[in-house]
């Protein structure tokens, strides 16, 4: 059985790290959307092709608030309670095990 507890903690801190990195993909996007980047530079396309699925969705359905775009915020916090309820209880699961 321990190995299926060290299995979910495996995945589980795997997770963690896959939204934290997801999470500073959206930070340097929304820092990259306040200066005014080159639209071909590669790392400017490669944050907006890693990013748009997620926050076009939102963006779509939240309204704009004085031109300001409040799609990455939701994104963030998404991920912060993901990262505390999901991870967290995959990490107390498996020490049950």
């Amino acid at each position: 059985m321990f190995v299926v507890a060290n299995l979910m903690i495996a995945v589980a801190k795997m997770l963690d790290i896959i939204l934290t990195l997801y999470m500073w993909l959206i930070i340097a996007r929304a820092v990259i959307s306040w200066v005014n980047a080159d639209p071909y530079n590669p790392i400017v396309r490669f944050l907006i092709s890693a990013t748009e699925p997620v926050l076009y969705p939102i963006r779509r359905r939240l309204p704009m608030l004085g031109g300001i775009d409040f799609s990455p915020i939701i994104v963030i916090l998404s991920i912060i309670f993901i990262q505390s309820f999901l991870v967290q209880s995959l990490i107390q699961l498996a020490a049950r095990l």
